[in-house]
Formats: C-alpha cells, structure tokens, sequence
C-alpha cells in the first residue's frame, strides 16, 4: 500500500476511536513510559503537544516536566521544518501554525533537539521490522530526527494497531528505536 493510502486508512481508524479509548490508551502509555529508567533519567526531553486523535501526551508531558525534566515541545516554522521552545507548565502555551499548541518560551532553533536525552515524535505507524515511521507527510519530524545522535532513544507513540509490517520507506526517512502502543513498548533496533 502507498503512503498516501495508508495515512488515509490509519486516520480513519484513528477518528472511529471513542474518546473514553483515546483516554486509557494515554494512561497507559504514559505510565508505561514513566517506568523505564532512561525515561527517568532523561534530564532533557523532546516531545510534542498532541492534537486531535494522535496518542495524548498531555499528562506524560507534564508529569515529565513535574518529575524534573526540561521539555522542549516544537514550534513548527514556516518551511515545515521544527523549531524548540521550552515547556513550563500548561499555562506556557500558545495555538501556533495550524491551532497547534506551542511552548511561548524563547525560541531555540532547530538544532535544540540535538542535545535532547530523548525524544518522542508522533506517527501514524511503525514497521516493526525496520523502524521506519509514517507521519503525516510534511518531513518535519523527519528532519527532527536527522539531527539526533545514534544512542538516543527515540520513541514513535502509537494506538493498538499502528505498528504494522510494512511501511513504504523513502530515502529521507528517518527510523525511530522503540515503538511505544497502550499494549507496551516495542525496541525496533
């Protein structure tokens, strides 16, 4: 199946999800997530503010910047390309490009994510064999992702579902090492 098809087919099946689901789905993942030692050790962490029916990250978000780490959260620029601002709290965000919230912190450019201790980046799906993610194509997070260095975890958050066997692979295509669903955490590398 081509790209374009697939998004179509896993954003249909991510708008049939019932909010109750989209909550407990969060819950899991986040406290899933919370477990993990490089999680807890990860002084800084990039991450995203979901919106609509992606996986919540909300509440990992601030449990994340409660339990002491600095979140940086993306400012989409004008080429598509992300730009980084530090999360302080729910009251730091602002509606950016597209209504997305965004960190009002100073802006860090798009480098930041380089010193990240990990980084977390949404996906439509995941091989499970390669580690290849699907987003939603603009090459935002694919350009993100060429910036981090090769023994930081990087981790695509996922419904039930979404790490599947085969996802179209382009050159520019950046594979993420741990696939993280409700039904628990997935090393791909």
């Amino acid at each position: 199946m081509d790209k374009l098809n697939l998004r179509r087919r896993l954003l249909a099946a991510r708008t049939a999800l019932p909010p109750e689901q989209l909550r407990a789905n969060a819950t899991k993942v986040r406290e899933t997530l919370l477990e993990q030692p490089w999680v807890q050790m990860a002084g800084l962490v990039a991450c995203y503010w979901s919106a609509g029916s992606e996986p919540e990250t909300h509440g990992l978000v601030f449990a994340l910047w409660k339990h002491g780490a600095t979140v940086i959260l993306p400012v989409l620029k004008e080429d598509n390309d992300l730009d980084w601002a530090v999360y302080d709290g729910p009251d730091t965000l602002a509606p950016g490009r597209f209504g997305i919230m965004e960190p009002v912190d100073t802006r860090r450019g798009v480098d930041a994510v380089r010193t990240a201790a990990l980084v977390i980046v949404p996906a439509l799906a995941v091989d499970r064999r390669t580690g290849v993610r699907l987003g939603r194509g603009g090459g935002s997070y694919d350009r993100a992702l060429a910036r981090v260095g090769p023994n930081v975890p990087t981790v695509a958050l996922l419904h039930d579902g979404e790490l599947i066997d085969d996802v179209p692979a382009e050159p520019h295509d950046h594979r993420v090492r741990f696939a993280m669903t409700p039904r628990g955490l997935t090393s791909l590398m």
